[in-house]
């Protein structure tokens, strides 16, 4: 007992020493993580001993305490903070805690975690008359004579129908470019530099003196509101539409969902991106649309209970590029990388960094012998954030993307409307190369031992020249290879000849069409018997599938009457390969719903989500997330919501569960049900 009390107060201790570092004086020694498993143990023996709790102590307040050099104010609603979560996994877990109190799956959107200073700003009648610092969640800093500098907050909202008080929140923050040119006048003073944005940003807006703050060039996004009167919107979307309208610079790329697990999959996808933005982000936010159903879930003591952040740890380290590499993928598309004095950096050394593109070297200025700032944020591949332009040499020449492919020679030509520049010739052998590596990888025909490095000699030794050349390797050619002994030669052959039974989606995946992954894949397979009937197939007739776009269709259409296409195709046929789409797994129960597309939606009680979809694909029937003129029916639950609404509106048959079962069991065709006599 005595142990634990001594843990306890010196966990206390620890969070109040990096409040102070973090929050006051924006020198912060410790990663977010760090600091969140800190508060996690003071918590649990809280709640071991509940007779300890003390109100000083660091879990019962929100954040830092307000700087002593300028006025605070009470915030009418309690700023709070948000709870984190450092995996997919965790985020889903929490929406799907939700979606269960509230009955149905929820709208939800997903915004960028901007890494600046928190504030609120109010307005009177359309007049900006205070701003505050987070503070300590209830005061906070009055930093208005700040705010006003900021020249993308406007003084007077616009239009005639400004509510009577709005009070707005979101990040002040500084961008990447703003902090290489506050760089710069820091080493022609002989200052030290700054070592982030949110730093600066942080440091700046309690400054006194607003001359200063103004030549910092800061910026601000508003994602929330505080206390309003005269505002009447229902979601949060509609709340954002309307700060745009005010004149307010709302939360960029802010996206919303039909449910939390829709907004996972962004969320995984987003994060690869993030590199393109003009400033820091160190999370994602993902949060309820509906404000009612915010109101009726009310807030724990810290934090709302209808929000979630999705964060994860970022590192940063300064170093050198030494070199810039071209590298070819399996569409073309011709990569740059950066090569790197080695630097130590989430306990990796890092060598080497994805450039992107050719516009992303020319916004970041990025040349060869750059000193930059290189980022590792959580799994994501390593990335140039900055470049020190206060530590180049003037004579270092901007780098020019070559004409010409890097390997074939070939010219090379820019996307149009796209920012990849490619190389359009599909013999080129570095494509050969990197379409034989994936085509045997496992999420492809999943060939078990065709190694990169085998993968080249292949190539290079003019054993392979294209896909099908892989089914016509003999043991000799194999055996003339450095280091292929028969044993390894046998294998090698032994799992080409295995692929040959793969099903037709993994070929399509392993063909490289562009926007052609897995679950595209999987939608073509099911609607083509053969590869032969897909290649006829126009893209009106692929657009008019459910969830396959003009985009990808054109894509598809384009391969397979391109002369390179028409080639590996006739190189499979040639062999013989005939590749099957996948077997049902689930138990056929007739076709009844023989291409007809459903969407399920609400509280089932007779049914899981993933058993209703295995019965709907066991009978014929396709499944989708959302509903469209393309639904023919929509199975809805209790609380049904947006999805009914929408269906009702498209004239979509409406299904409860006995419905489905009814029509699942009829020996009719699902087409000779009307949809008058299905909706309620």
């Amino acid at each position: 007992m005595g142990n634990e009390k001594i843990q306890l107060e010196s966990l206390r201790d620890q969070i109040r020493y990096h409040d102070q570092k973090y929050y006051v004086e924006s020198a912060p020694e410790i990663t977010d993580l760090a600091y969140d498993k800190l508060m996690q143990q003071l918590q649990e023996l809280e709640l071991k001993h509940p007779a300890w709790i003390t109100p000083d102590s660091p879990s019962q307040r929100v954040g830092e305490q307000p700087v002593p050099h300028l006025e605070q104010y009470a915030h009418r609603i309690p700023m709070l903070s948000i709870e984190n979560t450092y995996s997919i996994d965790e985020l889903l877990d929490f929406g799907k805690k939700i979606e269960k109190t509230i009955g149905h799956p929820a709208q939800w959107v997903v915004e960028l975690k901007i890494d600046g200073a928190a504030v609120s700003i109010v307005y009177e009648n359309g007049l900006l008359t205070r701003a505050l610092t987070r503070g300590n969640g209830t005061v906070g800093d009055d930093i208005t004579h700040n705010v006003r500098t900021l020249r993308d907050v406007p003084l007077r909202l616009r239009g005639d129908d400004v509510p009577q008080i709005l009070e707005v929140r979101g990040e002040i923050y500084m961008k990447n470019e703003e902090l290489v040119r506050l760089n710069q006048r820091q080493a022609k003073a002989g200052l030290p530099d700054y070592a982030n944005t949110r730093n600066v940003a942080s440091g700046s807006i309690r400054l006194l003196d607003s001359k200063i703050c103004a030549e910092r060039n800061l910026s601000f996004f508003c994602h929330g509101s505080g206390h309003c009167e005269g505002l009447k919107v229902r979601t949060h979307m509609e709340f954002l539409d309307n700060v745009r309208r005010f004149g307010l610079p709302a939360t960029p790329f802010v996206q919303m969902f039909p449910s939390i697990e829709a907004a996972g999959v962004h969320c995984k996808q987003i994060i690869e991106m993030l590199h393109e933005l003009e400033f820091e982000v160190d999370g994602l936010v993902v949060k309820l649309n509906d404000l009612a159903l915010r109101d009726s879930l009310g807030t724990r003591s810290k934090s709302p209970r209808w929000v979630a952040a999705y964060k994860w740890e970022k590192y940063e380290a300064t170093t050198k590029i030494n070199s810039i590499d071209l590298q070819v993928g399996k569409t073309g598309a011709v990569t740059p990388v950066a090569n790197l004095e080695p630097v130590e950096l989430a306990g990796t050394t890092v060598s080497r960094a994805s450039l992107h593109n050719a516009e992303e070297i020319e916004r970041k200025d990025i040349r060869i012998g750059d000193v930059v700032i290189v980022e590792k944020a959580g799994k994501i591949i390593p990335h140039i954030v900055r470049v020190e332009k206060h530590l180049r040499q003037s004579n270092l020449p901007p780098f020019v993307f070559p004409s010409k492919c890097p390997d074939c020679k070939q010219p090379l030509s820019k996307d149009s409307g796209g920012v990849y520049i490619r190389c359009t010739n599909l013999h080129c052998p570095a494509q050969v190369r990197e379409r034989l590596r994936f085509f045997a990888s496992r999420p492809a025909m999943n060939i078990d031992g065709l190694g990169e490095k085998l993968v080249d000699q292949l190539v290079d030794g003019g054993l392979v020249t294209d896909l099908a050349d892989l089914y016509r390797l003999t043991i000799e050619q194999l055996q003339s290879i450095e280091r292929m002994g028969k044993r390894s030669s046998e294998k090698l052959l032994a799992a080409i000849a295995e692929s040959r039974e793969q099903t037709l989606d993994r070929f399509l995946v392993a063909l490289s069409i562009r926007h052609v992954g897995s679950t595209v894949a999987k939608i073509l397979a099911s609607q083509y018997d053969s590869v032969d009937s897909l290649a006829q197939a126009t893209a009106k007739d692929l657009s008019s599938i459910n969830e396959i776009g003009d985009t990808i269709a054109k894509s598809v259409v384009d391969f397979f009457q391109s002369d390179y296409g028409k080639n590996v195709i006739s190189g499979f046929s040639e062999l013989g390969l005939v590749f099957e789409p996948a077997k049902q797994k689930v138990e056929s129960l007739g076709s009844s719903l023989a291409g007809k597309t459903f969407v399920v939606t609400g509280a089932l009680s007779k049914y899981t989500r993933d058993e209703i979809h295995k019965i709907i694909e066991a009978n014929g029937g396709k499944t989708s997330s959302s509903v469209s003129a393309k639904t023919d029916f929509l199975v809805a639950g209790e609380s049904a919501g947006s999805k009914l609404a929408r269906a009702q509106e498209l004239g979509v048959a409406v299904l409860s569960e006995d419905d489905f079962e009814a029509l699942v069991s009829s020996d009719s065709s699902a087409g000779n049900i009307k949809s008058s006599d299905m909706l309620f």
